[in-house]
């Protein structure tokens, strides 16, 4: 940890992704946070939220850059995904504007904005981003697995059982990345790589294609010690079972999003070679993932 450098400024530093970002740090860290924080060597806590002008602007007074990861995954209706990803994106920007360089944790789900209010809300979000004066960079994650992920447990327990998933059909190919890996990245470009420009990363499989869903789930099971039966999903049952809401994760809008057939990184990690490579295969991401699970007691 240098003392000496500006601090990194960082919204949604209390999420899953937003940890491993202040684990990960070797330069001071001032983070926004809603509720009182143990003491956090490194880390200033900033009280307040996304809402709060004063508190924004104080997270980014003097700051060398923002790191901008809060967002909302889950919400009833399109209002609540504008609150926090279009709004909040805008707050920010707007509390930035001296900061030299703004990094935009987006989703691989902006890139088909009509799917979903998910990906329809980053997209808007990225908009903003990209209307900023200077110097930004938007990082699109694929899907995001690792210690401390509650997003993709259900998957995990249900390979526990012997049994896997695999939406949108045979053809259907995703990309992933371990939450390390996508901290690590982040914390590159805090500092450094392509100005103005959008990045979609991954564990390196999208060279090859991606992974595809039926991969994913024996990957799963094989971290597990368990071979699960794997049943394929199709996209017309999906969208059905969507809108049916018998599965209660499962709402109309998760459901077009995951019987889409690509969604696969393109070309980010080449664009940052030489400033960041993946470090995590899928297997050993896994393992790390089921050993914490395990610890947790969530498995």
């Amino acid at each position: 940890m240098n003392p000496d450098h500006p601090p990194l400024a960082i919204t949604g530093a209390t999420g899953f992704v937003g940890r491993r970002v202040l684990a990960l740090a070797d330069r001071p860290v001032r983070a926004l946070t809603r509720r009182p924080q143990p003491p956090q060597p490194g880390v200033e806590w900033v009280p307040g939220d996304l809402g709060d002008p004063a508190a924004l602007a104080r997270l980014c007074d003097g700051a060398a850059a923002v790191l901008h990861i809060a967002g909302v995954v889950n919400a009833p209706d399109a209002a609540g995904f504008h609150a926090g990803n279009v709004a909040g994106t805008a707050a920010v920007l707007a509390a930035a504007v001296a900061v030299p360089r703004f990094v935009h944790v987006s989703s691989l789900a902006a890139r088909e904005p009509g799917l979903s209010l998910y990906g329809a809300s980053k997209a808007a979000g990225d908009a903003l981003v990209q209307q900023r004066p200077g110097d930004w960079v938007i990082v699109r994650p694929p899907g995001v697995y690792g210690p401390g992920d509650a997003e993709m447990r259900d998957l995990f327990g249900l390979a526990r059982l012997g049994l896997g998933v695999a939406p949108g059909g045979p053809q259907a190919r995703i990309s992933l990345i371990h939450v390390d890996d996508l901290a690590r990245a982040l914390l590159a470009l805090a500092s450094a790589g392509p100005s103005r420009a959008i990045v979609e990363i991954d564990d390196g499989a999208g060279a090859d294609g991606g992974h595809s869903h039926a991969g994913f789930a024996r990957a799963i099971g094989g971290a597990l010690g368990r071979r699960p039966l794997i049943l394929p999903i199709p996209g017309g049952l999906l969208k059905a079972l969507g809108a049916s809401r018998l599965i209660p994760k499962l709402t109309p809008d998760r459901a077009r999003y995951l019987a889409h057939p690509d969604w696969v990184a393109r070309g980010g990690n080449a664009r940052l070679a030489g400033l960041w490579q993946p470090r995590i295969a899928l297997a050993e991401g896994l393992a790390d993932t089921v050993r914490d699970y395990r610890a947790r007691g969530w498995l």
